[in-house]
């Protein structure tokens, strides 16, 4: 008996494609401080990974998504001070930031005033940098926890003045830096979104 097998051959595909990619725009930055001493001696070097307050976030969106046009008042980049420090938050703003302390006048280090103006050169890959970096010469010896930017309507150089808006503020990722009196700290940052 002759028995043939017959089998049938075919081919099945299914293909799915989830996508679920989805772009997240978070506002960063970081300061990059460099202490020299008189001669121009490295003393130390350190990064600051920055905090955007709610409120500088909040000043973007409103200048960027809902402004017809805009020019900003500052920024200027000041220090903030170990005195009677516990804590940047979120929160904080220009008026209220009761974790820290200006550097400068009454609270140690000072240096010779006013904050420094910070000029960005323009965007490029999700970032915006300083165009030049600017430079605090110390009159006094004291501890420094990190830096601060504020601008917009309000704010000025003065150190301790409390008008304008914190868009940012951030500690050194290496702990405090002490500072001599003729020290001098030059600084750097960059923005991202």
């Amino acid at each position: 008996m002759n028995v043939i097998e017959k089998a049938d051959a075919g081919d099945r595909m299914d293909a799915v494609v989830v996508t679920n990619h989805r772009e997240a725009a978070i506002a960063g930055g970081r300061y990059h401080v460099k202490c020299v001493d008189k001669d121009g001696k490295l003393v130390w070097e350190d990064v600051i990974e920055n905090l955007v307050t709610t409120v500088g976030k909040n000043h973007a969106l409103d200048q960027h998504l809902g402004g017809s046009s805009y020019s900003v008042t500052g920024p200027f980049l000041g220090l903030i001070s170990s005195t009677s420090y516990s804590a940047v938050a979120a929160a904080d703003t220009m008026s209220s930031h009761g974790g820290w302390l200006e550097a400068g006048n009454a609270n140690a280090p000072t240096y010779t005033a006013p904050r420094k103006t910070a000029a960005f050169a323009a965007a490029s890959g999700g970032s915006k940098a300083l165009s030049a970096t600017l430079t605090f010469v110390m009159t006094g010896a004291g501890t420094v926890k990190g830096c601060f930017l504020v601008l917009g309507s309000g704010a000025v150089s003065t150190i301790d003045n409390t008008s304008g808006t914190l868009y940012s503020a951030g500690l050194f990722s290496g702990g405090d830096k002490v500072v001599a009196s003729t020290d001098s700290l030059i600084v750097s940052y960059t923005a991202t979104l």
